[in-house]
């Protein structure tokens, strides 16, 4: 049986969702931004924020925001990527396309799953960034898990540098509980500290605010969490770089769209090319970032 297809509304956000067996997906056309991710009758995915808000024009906490064509703080991005933005306000946190709607170019169905392809800034429309850079994102929801691919395509005539993640929020158990796998060795900024350089040893567990820039990984990281009796693999096609995020407890109370306690029962493992992983698009050039999300029980 085909998987099903349906628009929705949350508040002010007009939205998809797919429901494949017993798995569902909701992604919103502002920011082509999966909004949540569950398989059956399972603890989600996919986080959301208890007290996300679904506003026209406003970040809604939790999901898989897009930050393109910079991530983070903009003067934290290597020259070339400061340099295309030409702007005359401040620039935003995380890029310029979170907060608009994304075109749904395509959908499509079948006995496996369902594939949604969304547009952005096909006229090269983005305000203060003015370079013809095409950018898409399909998202695929199979029997296999979540897979979603971010794909920029250069269409100007001078090449053009960008940062990007894909900023995944994920459910956990207990932050105390849960360990990233497949970090052991890897190089790290650590942004809570001046962002000195320092190198992973073993697997990554949790005892404070959390805020560090993987750099060199490989292509599969898997969220350990006995408390959920799972395991979440992330396989990663396009990017050699991660952002590993989780508020603890001040800055949590500053977050908005965020309770005080949740910083419990969420990590973010963003999937990224930042840094020395930052993208260079000659002209004519296409690149694609990629991540597949699956479970399995321990």
């Amino acid at each position: 049986m085909p998987a099903d297809i349906q628009r929705i509304e949350m508040d002010q956000l007009p939205c998809w969702r797919i429901r494949n067996g017993a798995a569902e997906l909701i992604v919103a056309e502002q920011g082509a931004q999966v909004l949540s991710y569950r398989q059956g009758d399972a603890s989600p995915v996919i986080w959301l924020s208890e007290e996300a808000s679904f506003e026209r024009g406003q970040a809604v906490r939790g999901g898989i925001p897009v930050c393109w064509p910079w991530f983070g703080d903009l003067i934290r991005n290597p020259q070339p990527i400061q340099d295309a933005y030409r702007g005359s306000q401040p620039a935003p946190a995380h890029g310029l396309v979170r907060n608009i709607d994304w075109l749904l170019k395509d959908s499509c169905s079948d006995a496996d799953g369902a594939t949604l392809e969304f547009a952005c800034n096909e006229a090269g429309s983005l305000p203060g960034w003015p370079h013809a850079v095409d950018l898409k994102l399909q998202i695929r929801l199979d029997h296999k898990g979540l897979h979603l691919t971010l794909t920029s395509h250069n269409r100007g005539q001078a090449e053009i540098a960008l940062s990007q993640a894909m900023h995944s929020y994920f459910t956990i158990s207990d932050i105390h509980q849960v360990s990233v796998e497949g970090l052991d060795g890897c190089p790290y900024i650590e942004t809570l500290d001046a962002w000195q350089q320092r190198q992973q040893q073993g697997d990554l567990a949790f005892d404070g605010e959390t805020d560090r820039i993987y750099l060199e990984l490989p292509p599969t990281l898997c969220l350990r969490d006995p408390g959920l009796n799972r395991r979440i693999i992330l396989k990663t096609r396009g990017s050699r770089s991660a952002v590993l995020w989780n508020p603890w407890v001040a800055k949590a109370q500053r977050l908005s769209q965020f309770a005080d306690d949740a910083w419990q029962r969420m990590l973010c493992i963003e999937t990224a090319n930042v840094l020395d992983d930052m993208v260079r698009l000659a002209p004519g050039a296409t690149h694609s970032l990629s991540v597949s999300i699956d479970v399995e029980t321990l």
